[in-house]
């Protein structure tokens, strides 16, 4: 029903501004970038230099370099007429309300009578920005509030004041969660909004663990971190990240601001950090902060001495067993009846922060939803407070909560008499409900078109197949979804076997179609390498060589399959899982989709069909059959696969040729199943006819292979390239060109795949080989050896 937002002007290009405008123009926006003009020589060079600085962040804030040059820059003095052009307005300038309020009433002069404004303030009165301004202007204004990066984390709280329109809001809520791919959270006009407001808090108790309790930085990191399905960087790498005058400055402007909270406290900046900020040990961006790099070594602050320390061992907390349990529920549980200094900071702390949450509604929120989605989507928790609460159990949180004296709302005594133990309520039947203040249950709001992969799990007769590493779902309408479940989504024995199944139901079933994908945030790491090396160094190569000659055969089947097979990706696609997407002829991927053949990173290079696949498409991407045409093309595919690159986003895949041009790229990842469905959907109804087969690729034989390998010879020259990556190289230039063929020529496909397979095999065998596989499966990082 709303019409898409197309032109936008950002109003600041420092760090927030620069990020918002870059993503903004990811999703095909036309961007403007207005900042200050500089007080000499040309009046944009402030503008262009934020702008340039924030292109060379990494990770990259744009897809690709073409979409960084959708921002078009400018300055207040001169370019601030573009604003009456625009659809939407962002405003992102310093921290200061006269200053905002100054700009919004030179806006309002110059603006599209229809054109949204809003304001990425994090810690100023959205309502008070707009002071002033005539009611047709304060209707139209609201805030949104991006979090840093713009581009990768999902949370956009959008805060209406009581003047906004709930046409606008709700036009913005469908842009953004649409078009921008962000998880959208309705927050009140309250210091802070939702995730700052309690993000800060528990960020702050820890640090009063630290300082008061005797807890270690390490101790902590431990504790708050991956462990409790929180970020790797838990609180004080994340707090380094930040910058501690950042979050000094946040929790100073907080203090004053809620004079009613009863735990404000907690908001007072330990004097440590004071003093770190007073001296410019600010974290990351100044070298040192709470931790601080020396050579190869990390470094811990010491509170008292105020100097580094080796990183203390954690070993104090005896955590060990309680990090190998797999799911996350069990750990939890684990730390929470642990009796030693782990479960002692563990439960003080979670009691502290789930009960704090519950107090702040209906201050920040009406309901546990908004809070945990702003946790999970803003700060990457797995779990936000309420979810967590349910999970050490309901009655045992709020008994310890009675019995540490711990405040407790009346809502959440309320919801305990009329004898209700959740706040959320599921089935698969019905929506999924959440406890609303004052309201009873109430039905969570959620993507229409988004498939709720675990509800479907829940429904015993949708599972049409499964093995302990794979399954075979019905999501209804004849489409069926192959679901990875082994350990990293990895093409395990299992999981190649269990896909080879499906096809043979998909083919001989009354059904439409097949999704291949999964609701990890990842849909696969490739191969088994620990399968394969264990072969391999058992002398076992015969079980290799079936399993690649049914993997070829596999997807080739699925290539040409005579129902469609639309691949449903996002994350990580490397390797064999890359291999496995070039081969389906469809494919729907998330916008944040890095994908890759990386196969030289592990002593390999592609076997199942990722060489045939790359040099089919560059083949067809030339001018013409001409070598000087296919050249450049191919020269390009080879350095893409025999440097291990991996793609940067989804648009830049097919940049590099890893995803076809009628890919359908999605801002928002989780719409990626039901789009894949309504793809299939929509090629049954076309009356779908499979790829023809191409039996007559050409490839540049031996002058072209010279030409490859003059690169891989100048890789090596440049310290680029080691000298085994060399080798590899030169193997890979040998298939790509047609193995021994002297000149150009025509070739089949099963011909390059018998090429690519008696090329792979033997680098099983390699001791270097081997080398880099135990390296990656030990350190999860490559060895160039």
């Amino acid at each position: 029903m709303f019409t898409p937002l197309r032109t936008v002007a950002v109003l600041g290009a420092g760090v927030m501004g620069s990020q918002i405008a870059a993503h903004l123009a990811n999703v095909g926006l036309t961007v403007h970038l207005l900042d200050l003009p500089a007080s000499s020589g040309r009046k944009n060079e402030l503008v262009e230099s934020a702008y340039k600085k924030a292109l060379k962040l990494s990770p990259p804030i744009c897809f690709t370099e073409k979409t960084s040059r959708r921002v078009i820059l400018g300055n207040f003095e001169e370019h601030f007429d573009r604003l009456a052009t625009v659809d939407w307005v962002v405003e992102a300038i310093v921290e200061h309300l006269p200053t905002k309020q100054a700009l919004m009433a030179r806006l309002e002069s110059v603006v599209h009578p229809d054109a949204i404004i809003s304001t990425n303030t994090s810690g100023l009165p959205i309502h008070a920005i707009a002071k002033g301004r005539t009611k047709s202007f304060r209707r139209r204004f609201l805030g949104t509030h991006f979090f840093n990066p713009p581009r990768y984390l999902k949370l956009l709280e959008l805060i209406p004041t009581e003047d906004t329109d709930a046409q606008v809001l709700a036009r913005m809520q469908w842009f953004g969660e649409l078009h921008l791919g962000k998880g959208i959270v309705i927050a009140k006009d309250t210091p802070n909004f939702i995730a700052n407001r309690i993000g800060m808090y528990a960020t702050l108790l820890s640090v009063k663990a630290w300082t008061e309790q005797n807890y270690t930085i390490a101790e902590i990191d431990a504790l708050t971190g991956t462990l409790v399905g929180r970020p790797k960087s838990a609180t004080f790498r994340t707090a380094d990240l930040i910058g501690l005058d950042t979050l000094t400055y946040v929790a100073d402007h907080l203090y004053p601001a809620i004079p009613n909270d009863e735990s404000r406290e907690i908001f007072q900046v330990p004097e440590v950090m004071r003093k770190l900020v007073a001296t410019g040990t600010l974290g990351a961006k100044t070298g040192q902060g709470f931790y601080k790099k020396q050579k190869s070594e990390i470094l811990a602050l010491n509170p008292e001495t105020l100097t580094y320390e080796a990183t203390d061992s954690t070993d104090s907390l005896e955590i060990a067993a309680i990090a190998k349990l797999p799911k996350l529920s069990d750990r939890l549980m684990a730390l929470y009846r642990d009796p030693g200094r782990a479960g002692e900071f563990f439960r003080q702390t979670t009691l502290e922060i789930l009960a704090y949450s519950a107090r702040r509604i209906p201050e920040i929120a009406d309901s546990p939803l908004g809070i945990d989605r702003a946790l999970c989507w803003g700060f990457g928790w797995e779990l936000g407070s309420f979810e967590l609460w349910e999970t050490l159990g309901f009655e045992t949180v709020l008994s310890d909560m009675r019995s540490a004296n711990i405040p407790i709302p009346t809502w959440i005594e309320i919801l305990d008499s009329e004898g209700g133990k959740r706040f959320y309520q599921e089935d698969i039947h019905q929506d999924l409900e959440v406890y609303r203040h004052g309201q009873g249950y109430a039905k969570v709001p959620f993507l229409k078109d988004a498939i709720d992969l675990d509800a479907l799990k829940l429904e015993p007769k949708l599972t049409l197949w499964q093995n302990s590493e794979a399954a075979l779902l019905d999501l209804g309408d004849g489409v069926l979804l192959y679901e990875f479940r082994s350990k990293g989504n990895t093409l395990s024995f299992k999981v190649i076997e269990g896909l080879s199944e499906s096809l043979d139901i998909l083919v001989s079933g009354n059904y439409k179609g097949m999704a291949i994908g999964n609701g990890s945030d990842h849909f696969s790491g490739g191969a088994n390498l620990l399968e394969m090396v264990t072969a391999a160094q058992s002398g076992n190569l015969g079980v290799l060589e079936k399993l690649i000659v049914d993997f070829q055969n596999l997807l080739h089947r699925i290539y040409y399959a005579p129902k469609p097979i639309v691949a449903a990706i996002q994350g990580r696609v490397l390797g064999g899982a890359c291999e496995l997407v070039l081969a389906c002829p469809h494919v729907v991927a998330a916008a944040e989709t890095y994908i890759g053949l990386v196969e030289v990173s592990v002593g390999l290079i592609p076997g199942a069909g990722g060489i045939l696949r790359t040099v089919k498409r560059a083949v067809a991407r030339s001018a013409s059959e001409t070598p000087s045409h296919i050249q450049p093309l191919i020269s390009r595919v080879f350095e893409t696969i025999a440097m291990a690159k991996v793609s940067s986003s989804a648009h830049e895949a097919r940049e590099m040729g890893y995803l076809p041009d009628n890919a359908k790229i999605l801002m928002n990842g989780d719409r990626r199943l039901a789009v894949a469905k309504a793809e299939i959907l929509h090629l049954d109804r076309l009356g779908y006819l499979p790829p023809i087969e191409n039996n007559h690729i050409m490839v540049l034989g031996r002058p072209g292979r010279a030409v490859l390998e003059h690169t891989a010879y100048l890789f090596q020259q440049g310290r680029y390239a080691s000298e085994y990556d060399r080798y590899l190289a030169n193997r890979l230039a040998y298939v790509m060109t047609g193995g021994e063929l002297s000149t150009p020529a025509l070739v089949s496909e099963q011909y390059l795949l018998q090429l690519e397979r008696e090329t792979f095999l033997p680098l099983l065998e390699q001791p270097k080989t081997q080398e880099r596989i135990a390296h990656i499966l030990k350190t999860k990082k490559p060895l160039r050896n």
